[in-house]
């Protein structure tokens, strides 16, 4: 707990000093070195800081292993009848089950970071099949009546809650929050999950509405010990930066990079955060400015922040200068070229920028009308400007300008594509006016032109998807539900298709149960 309050405060090394002299012989030493080690491994993508990591974990689940009873509970064919109670285990196997099992979830994650064949998605599956028997079985210990709490349990079910938290999505987040609650080892990352549960996963993934109170509510007491940490402020901007307050998020992304300089991964998160906030603001010149930093300094995605250098480049006035000779017809060309695999996969946000690209490789390119704004739609940042009517103000006269020039420029193969396009950002921005008869009006335009459009097929769903979340606002949720039916059913093999349906399927709990909430009422009242 001294190493993860030193890791806290910014002192990395401290902290990975302090553990490494134990790291043979104690458990908890041990899992927290290699997780320390794991989270720079996910910052940064590099290859020896996976190796690294995945070594580290490795040492600590065979130092676990020495320490778990000889017959343990995951492996047992036994148990299957039987099932373990807590008087067959020493207070060391107990937690050496726990460490065990998280061990075994960590790796799995850097196996499918570390390579591309086929045999390491399956030991990566087995790792996580095996990890969650086990948290399944220790769980059932937690709440068995022969369970009595000693005292260094609390940091025993502080890792079940955040193994069971992990696995399971809605009783996972109730074990996340007691988990989170406690003052356990382990509280730190429930609490950390949750902050990228409230703060990213269910806006981005999701219909944008955040429970950002609860949010607020985790981070508060973390934030008023760690004023100065790192991981707190960025998560205090990202919370600022959903609730609208654009400027209040840039202090807290400046205040993050300047409380530490010994990790630039943290500093690579913030320029990412930074660049929307100044897309937000119509500032093209800054936000080109921090794509440009992480084109140089990160190397998550170079295919994406390349095509967001030109996308940006090609938001500027004619009279603009160019930063250090840059050409946006160049750059878009040069991302088809960048393309990375992951876990023998491409990043869906890569594939959508390559394929955006592509029409720049002819000798006589037709610019993309917009693209830093239709990439700004596949974050969902038209959720955070619709809380502020005077950026989504400007994002109109934005968006309106590059519909004239649509309008009065020459037709071409993307014609219909970029009139759609200019239509559906157009629509978003009308919707969080308030101008909701114009809002359906555009998104309804461009399923009507579903035939002519001849490569950008995702817009189609989306559009539904849009509809479907505006009719919601007005109650007319039977009417929204067959949307995204249709939305789901009829539309497939797209660009980010995968976040679409995350966002259906979102947008479908949300209509079914205003749906049922609203029956029951008028079941009660007739009763």
């Amino acid at each position: 707990m001294i190493a993860l309050d030193l890791f806290l405060t910014n002192q990395f090394s401290e902290a990975l000093s302090y553990l490494k002299p134990r790291t043979k012989e104690s458990m908890y030493h041990s899992l927290t070195y290699a997780t320390i080690l794991e989270m720079q491994a996910m910052m940064t993508f590099d290859p020896q800081d996976i190796l690294l990591a995945g070594t580290m974990m490795k040492e600590a689940q065979s130092l676990c292993q020495r320490y778990r009873k000889k017959l343990s509970m995951s492996d047992s064919l036994s148990n299957l009848v039987h099932r373990p109670t807590l008087d067959q285990f020493t207070e060391e196997e107990i937690h050496a089950e726990v460490c065990y099992a998280e061990c075994l979830l960590q790796r799995a994650a850097l196996t499918f970071l570390q390579d591309e064949n086929m045999v390491s998605f399956i030991k990566g599956g087995i790792k996580v099949r095996n990890s969650y028997q086990t948290y399944k079985e220790l769980d059932s210990l937690v709440q068995s009546s022969q369970y009595c709490r000693g005292e260094s349990h609390r940091h025993f079910e502080g890792g079940v809650k955040l193994g069971v938290g992990a696995f399971n999505l809605d009783y996972g987040l109730l074990q996340l929050e007691e988990g989170a609650a406690g003052h356990s080892f382990r509280a730190v990352l429930c609490v950390m999950l949750l902050l990228c549960y409230h703060t990213f996963l269910t806006f981005v993934l999701g219909t944008g509405n955040v429970n950002i109170e609860e949010a607020e509510k985790l981070l508060k007491p973390y934030l008023n010990r760690y004023p100065k940490g790192a991981i707190f402020l960025f998560f205090a901007g990202r919370i600022e930066a959903i609730k609208g307050n654009i400027d209040a998020a840039i202090r807290r992304f400046e205040e993050c990079c300047e409380a530490q300089q010994r990790w630039k991964q943290f500093h690579h998160m913030c320029y990412w955060e930074l660049m929307w906030c100044f897309t937000y603001k119509g500032q093209w010149k800054m936000a080109y400015f921090y794509a440009d930093l992480l084109s140089k300094e990160n190397s998550w995605s170079k295919a994406t922040y390349i095509y967001m250098k030109a996308a940006y480049l090609s938001m500027f006035e004619k009279e603009d200068y160019k930063p250090f000779g840059d050409d946006e017809v160049e750059l878009f060309r040069a991302v088809p070229g960048l393309k990375l695999k992951i876990a023998g996969k491409s990043l869906p946000t890569e594939k959508f920028a390559i394929r955006k690209s592509r029409r720049y490789l002819s000798p006589n390119p037709i610019s993309l009308p917009i693209p830093a704004l239709e990439m700004m739609y596949i974050w969902n940042g038209y959720a955070v400007i619709g809380k502020q009517p005077k950026l989504t103000d400007g994002m109109l006269e934005v968006i309106t300008k590059a519909e004239e020039m649509l309008a009065t420029g020459p037709e071409n193969e993307y014609s219909a594509d970029d009139d759609c396009l200019v239509k559906l950002l157009k629509g978003l921005c009308l919707k969080y006016l308030g101008r909701v008869q114009e809002a359906e009006e555009n998104f309804r335009s461009i399923a009507a032109n579903e035939k002519k459009i001849k490569y950008d097929h995702y817009l189609i769903p989306n559009a539904l998807l849009e509809l479907a979340l505006l009719f919601m606002e007005q109650g007319r949720n039977e009417e929204a539900i067959k949307l995204l039916d249709s939305a789901k059913q009829n539309y497939k093999n797209y660009s980010m298709e995968s976040r679409t349906h995350f966002r259906i399927q979102a947008a479908t709990l949300q209509a079914r149960s205003s749906l049922d909430g609203s029956r029951s009422t008028v079941s009660s009242v007739s009763l």
